[in-house]
């Protein structure tokens, strides 16, 4: 299960598991905001590399009017994905605490 809202403040939060078959409703929901800053990956449990691609092309997209998206709540786990893909050097990551 995977699910995308606005939270407060204009942050972005993920929450289940972003994977292949839920990379449209995620692309989908991040082109209709002009400028995302902040995403939330408090409850985020999983992402694939299609996942990762859907960051990047939203990244490519904010690079141009507002700067690096920043991830925010960052597991152990997805940020052992983002440092091994190199990702880590393309996003602003704010990690768990705990």
């Amino acid at each position: 299960m995977f699910e995308i809202s606005h939270g407060e403040a204009g942050v972005v939060v993920f929450e289940g598991r972003l994977d292949a078959a839920q990379c449209p409703k995620a692309q989908s929901f991040l082109d209709a905001i002009e400028a995302p800053k902040v995403l939330d990956f408090a409850k985020l449990e999983y992402i694939s590399s299609a996942g990762l691609g859907v960051l990047l092309k939203t990244q490519k997209r904010v690079m141009g009017s507002t700067g690096r998206l920043q991830l925010t709540h960052v597991n152990n786990h997805i940020n052992d994905i983002f440092r091994y893909s190199g990702f880590d050097q393309i996003f602003e990551i704010q990690r768990a605490e705990g």
